[in-house]
């Protein structure tokens, strides 16, 4: 992770002509054998899928920032690009600060694990320590609401169970970059309300956000400028009443297949 210096200070996140590729064999074999013959003859034929495709962006410290585009369109994997889960096959990625994700309902949990046992583990993959964790165990099980069901394993919780865990962790500190990728839809309208005041919180105090989802009003009421991803491109970027405009036409146009 790059140290803060006053150039850097323009931005938190900047993303410069990225292109993530994953390779996939066109002859796919149907057996180990018949894998191993193909290797011995150098039969093996490997093609390219792009899921980004020259993506340059670059997002404020404190602003609330949108993506948008269809199913496939490149979306998580720009979030997960700048958690660094993967890396960017060609292009310059810079990130200043601290990241928290929420990529996914249940990401970081395991099922056999008790909530309480999970809020240790996602914890630690946040990169904090078990003093911390301890310290603010409560605070977490209390934002969660889950007081009668903390003991129990994560397999037998509810959808939106295991997404108020998870927003609970992950907004136990203030992160200097927090990443939601299709979550907010989930929960009941009180909880939501509740991370929304929170989201407002961190944001007053400096934190960048970047967030993923189909709800475009959700996009249009909490981001300040948005791009829109198709087929790994970005189509449109701007305001996030202007890049939801635009995506709203397009989409009115043409229904969505995916």
């Amino acid at each position: 992770m790059a140290a803060r210096n006053p150039e850097s200070m323009r931005a938190a996140i900047r993303l410069e002509n990225v292109v993530v590729q994953y390779p996939y064999e066109i002859n796919r074999a149907t057996s180990l054998k018949e894998y191993f013959v193909r290797r011995l003859k150098r039969d093996i034929r490997t093609s390219y899928l792009t899921a980004l495709d020259r993506v340059s962006l670059e997002i404020h410290p404190g602003e609330t920032f949108g993506v948008i585009g269809r199913n496939g369109a490149g979306k998580s994997t720009l979030l997960k690009v700048i958690a660094r889960i993967i890396f960017p096959t060609y292009g310059r990625l810079q990130v200043w600060g601290n990241v928290a994700s929420l990529l996914g309902i249940g990401a970081g949990f395991h099922p056999e694990l008790s909530g309480k046992e999970n809020i240790y583990l996602y914890s630690a993959l946040l990169g904090r320590s078990q003093a911390f964790t301890e310290k603010h165990m409560d605070g977490i099980i209390a934002f969660a609401e889950l007081e009668d069901f903390i003991d129990s394993p994560i397999r037998t919780y509810s959808t939106g169970m295991t997404a108020r865990l998870g927003f609970a962790v992950a907004m136990a500190d203030r992160p200097d970059i927090l990443l939601i990728d299709e979550v907010l839809g989930v929960g009941d309208l009180q909880f939501m309300q509740k991370c929304v005041a929170r989201f407002q919180e961190f944001q007053t105090q400096g934190t960048t956000t970047v967030v993923v989802s189909h709800s475009l009003p959700d996009i249009e009421r909490m981001c300040q400028r948005a791009i829109w991803l198709h087929q790994g491109q970005t189509l449109a970027g701007g305001t996030a009443a202007e890049v939801v405009q635009a995506y709203s036409a397009s989409t009115a146009a043409v229904p969505d297949a995916s």
